[in-house]
This record gives structure tokens, sequence and C-alpha cells, in this order.
């Protein structure tokens, strides 16, 4: 059957040399044999910032289906799933956490779940009640419960997990909030998805995903999550919501002011 549409795998890297090259791998395997038939990706890897040899393992992988784009400086998560969503081609487009916390098959979830919603967004959820799972350390899931309780409040966003590594888009709702975007590090998932929820993307639904939870090889700075960081994300959280119902920064009316980072 012809490939008649294309997804795009967004992979922000991190100092991740000891296993990036097996991940993308992993990636590739899963998305062969679980895509529909009428499917074909791209795995863009960005990596976020030359700081080890993550740059060259990547590169390794032998697949034409992967794509590795670095640059000199580490800039954050946010910035690097930007620059990998401003490389894709893709009818839906995604990204997904390096370090294999996250089962890569959720892929085959989300995109179904895509389909089943005619959805813009589906967001992958550890608190799905089909979830699984394992390893979470508690604080993390008291951090969890309490932020996104704060975001429900803030945005009014009908989901129960922003945060988790794995999301899937449809293009024209990157086309539309891709430029708006200002987050590099910290709550950058909550930046894009209660962007495209004020603007009307508002078919925004969660899928069950199965989390391992691995300090040693979590993605994007995260191998610890702490009162330094939660007050960070509560900062960056805070300042997205005085854009978007103060500043009115993401809306059409500001277009000439949006930076172009």
């Amino acid at each position: 059957m012809a490939k008649t549409k294309l997804l795009s795998v967004i992979v922000p890297a991190y100092k991740q040399e000891k296993t990036i090259g097996r991940d993308l791998t992993n990636i590739v395997q899963t998305l062969e044999t679980g895509l529909p038939a009428d499917f074909g990706f791209e795995i863009i890897c960005v990596v976020d910032g030359v700081l080890d040899h993550t740059r060259e393992e990547a590169l390794k992988t032998k697949s034409p289906r992967v794509k590795v784009f670095s640059y000199k400086e580490n800039q954050g998560k946010g910035y690097a799933v930007r620059f990998g969503m401003s490389k894709a081609r893709g009818s839906y487009i995604s990204f997904l956490d390096a370090g294999r916390d996250i089962n890569a098959r959720g892929m085959m979830m989300l995109m179904a779940h895509m389909d089943w919603y005619h959805a813009d967004i589906i967001v992958g959820s550890k608190r799905h009640p089909a979830s699984i799972v394992s390893d979470y350390p508690l604080i993390r899931i008291i951090y969890s419960v309490a932020y996104h309780f704060g975001v429900r409040v803030l945005f009014g966003l009908p989901i129960k997990d922003t945060q988790s590594g794995i999301k899937i888009f449809k293009r024209k709702v990157v086309e539309v909030i891709l430029p708006r975007l200002l987050v590099k590090r910290h709550a950058m998932d909550i930046e894009m998805l209660a962007v495209a929820w004020h603007l009307g993307f508002r078919r925004i639904y969660e899928a069950p995903i199965k989390v391992r939870f691995d300090k040693s090889v979590s993605s994007i700075g995260f191998k610890f999550f702490g009162a330094n960081s939660a007050s960070k994300m509560l900062w960056d959280t805070l300042a997205v919501f005085y854009r978007l119902h103060i500043l009115h920064y993401y809306d059409d009316v500001n277009k000439d002011n949006w930076l172009r980072t």
C-alpha cells in the first residue's frame, strides 16, 4: 500500500551519548511494525547542545528515516522541540523524549486516539486509567497532582497530565502555534497546550501510556526534579498565563511582536 500520510517524530536529546543510538533504533523498529500501512514516518533527533558524543552516536543510526540536527549551546527541551517541529514534514507531528522512560509503542496508541476522537492534539497521560506507571518517585507524583490542579484553574484545560514527554499534533495546529511560542525550558508543554486551546483547538484528549522511570537515562535535564525545578516550572507557567490573558501576546493582533526564536 502506498504511504499517503507521514508522521514526524521529534526526539530531543541532551547528554544521551550512552543511549541515544539504542533509543532511535528502538523507535524506528517500533514504528516500522506498528504504524498503519498507509503511514510513513520520519524521526528528527535534535541534539540540545553539543556537549558530549550524543550527536555522533545519533548519526550512527542505520536508517534513512532518521535525521539528526544539533546546535552548539544547550537551549532547553522547549527550544529543541520547536526546532524539530520547524523541520518536520509530516501531516502529524509528535515528540517523544529520549531515555526510554516512555515506551515508544505508546505512539501507536496516541495515533489510534487521534483517529477515534478526530483530535487536534493527543496527550500521553500518566494519569489515564489505563496507563501503566512504575518506579515513579513519590515527590514527582505529589508535584504533578498539585501542578495540574493549578493548570486546570489557570487555563481550563480538560486534561490531567500535561507534562508527559509524548504528544501528537495535527500539522495545522503546529503551524498556528509555533511562531507564537517562547518557553525554552520549563513549562514548554503547558505553553503549547494552553495556546492551542486559547486559539480554538478544543479537541485535546488524553491517551494511556506505559512509563517506567529510570533516573539514570531520563532526558533533557530531568534527572532530578526538586524544589528548584518546581519553582522554575511555576514561574514559567505563571508567565504563560500573564502573556495569554494580560498581555494577549499570543493573539493574532500581536503578530508583529512575536519573537522569531
